[in-house]
């Protein structure tokens, strides 16, 4: 099978000659310093080789349990935060039915996530939805204490043990936690419930290939054995020996740090298909969290096309010339519809008889990035060749390791999130959590100066 391929040449065109060949061999250092362990954050780099770590005994596991959900709920409720749901919703969003929620066929259970934010309405109405239904939970948390997800979980256990019964309940509620410590571990043991590990040098957003993603997107539907087995093709294709020409994630890490250097502040993720939007929400994690630090980083922004054409177009085509887009074209649709023809064609279209309406697409595309880089913004296009289980799986290994390969590069540790910690310990101190009592008093007196 063809692997996913990277085009630069739209984007090195706007640098100075041999500018992308100069960060070569500061993206040999970076990634050797990744496969060697002598990187900041080498604590954190049990991604690195986790496709290829994965066992057909491992899938099978994972298959197995969410059989048993499959089987037993309607609708699996999904409850992560950040890396602990973000990768599992872009996969299963690129990959479902649009309107799959409305499509309640009996053969997949609706997958919903929650977790991810402190909304009182969402959250009611989710549970209000919730009542007459057969439910089950993945509870994806390391510590068990995030606030949003621990809130979230806390609700769900109540109602579907309210729903269920406290036995049935325990049979579809299950844990990704750590392997010992924690709140969400220690409820996991004592209830009884099936539970998978989050491996200790994994970080939340490369967690995808861990049971953080892989038990969600089974329980949608979805062949996780040819996610793998794509990720494990990148996992080969930007290997340490492969030479940087070759080595498409390489390409990436130096063409988007010589565009940085250059004075590209902003890295635009663009789609035209949009089953891809998550995709761009997951990236936007991956990088913002991996390089945003030191006050350094490119800013990862995200677009959907042509839908925001009509909105962020403008901004795109004349705004200041501080940005980049990268964009993930998919070759072939999975499913085919030609366009009308009409009788008295009042709206001009007629042109268009006939044609598939990926054609136009493709040539809103072509159109668009010719547009682009006319008007100044230089354009990185990655090509997939299906939008399916192997080659997404191909595109989460190579963002990940192009991630860290970059974040290196640039000089930061990507393996850590010191400034996700600020607004906790603010939240925490005005909520007058235990244990807060000095930060509760100084933050009182900050407001109250304030006014």
């Amino acid at each position: 099978m063809k692997n996913i391929t990277l085009d630069i040449t739209k984007a090195s065109c706007f640098l100075a000659e041999g500018a992308v060949a100069a960060f070569v061999p500061k993206v040999k250092a970076a990634q050797e310093a990744l496969e060697n362990g002598t990187c900041p954050g080498n604590d954190f780099l049990g991604w690195l080789h986790l496709p290829s770590s994965i066992t057909p005994a491992f899938i099978a596991e994972i298959q197995a349990c969410a059989d048993v959900l499959r089987q037993n709920c309607e609708v699996v409720v999904v409850a992560g935060i950040g890396g602990s749901y973000l990768g599992a919703r872009a996969v299963i969003e690129a990959l479902g039915n649009t309107f799959g929620w409305l499509i309640q066929d009996g053969k997949n259970p609706i997958i919903l996530f929650a977790g991810n934010n402190i909304g009182e309405d969402y959250l009611f109405e989710m549970t209000e939805y919730l009542k007459d239904k057969k439910f089950g939970v993945i509870n994806i948390s390391k510590s068990g204490t995030t606030t949003e997800t621990a809130l979230t979980f806390r609700l769900l256990k109540k109602q579907c043990e309210a729903q269920r019964g406290k036995e049935e309940a325990k049979k579809v509620i299950v844990a990704v936690t750590d392997a010992k410590r924690g709140a969400a571990r220690t409820c996991a043991d004592k209830e009884g419930y099936k539970s998978f590990i989050i491996p200790d040098n994994v970080g939340g957003r490369f967690s995808v290939l861990t049971p953080v993603g892989l038990l969600p997107i089974a329980c949608a539907g979805f062949d996780i054995k040819a996610l793998v087995e794509g990720a494990q093709d990148m996992e080969k294709a930007c290997g340490k020996d492969v030479p940087a020409g070759e080595n498409p994630a390489a390409q990436y890490a130096a063409v988007r740090n010589a565009l940085y250097q250059s004075g590209k502040k902003i890295e635009i993720m663009v789609n035209y298909q949009p089953k891809l939007h998550f995709v761009s929400e997951w990236w936007k994690q991956l990088y913002g969290e991996s390089e945003g630090k030191d006050k350094k980083g490119i800013f990862p922004a995200s677009v959907d096309f042509t839908t925001d054409l009509h909105s962020m177009g403008q901004w795109i085509q004349d705004g200041e010339r501080t940005i980049f887009e990268t964009v993930i074209s998919i070759e072939e649709p999975e499913k085919k519809l030609l366009f009308p023809s009409d009788e008295e064609n009042l709206d001009g279209l007629n042109f268009l008889a006939g044609k598939r309406v990926d054609e136009v697409n493709k040539m809103a595309e072509l159109g668009t990035r010719l547009a682009h880089v006319d008007g100044g913004v230089p354009n990185i296009r990655i090509s997939v060749p299906r939008l399916n289980e192997y080659y997404i799986g191909q595109l989460i290994y190579f963002f990940e390791i192009g991630c860290g390969i970059s974040g290196n590069v640039l000089g930061v540790n990507p393996f850590n999130q010191p400034g996700v910690e600020a607004y906790k310990k603010n939240m925490f101190a005005l909520l007058n959590k235990p244990g807060y009592e000095a930060e509760s008093k100084a933050i009182q007196e900050r407001l109250a100066k304030e006014g």
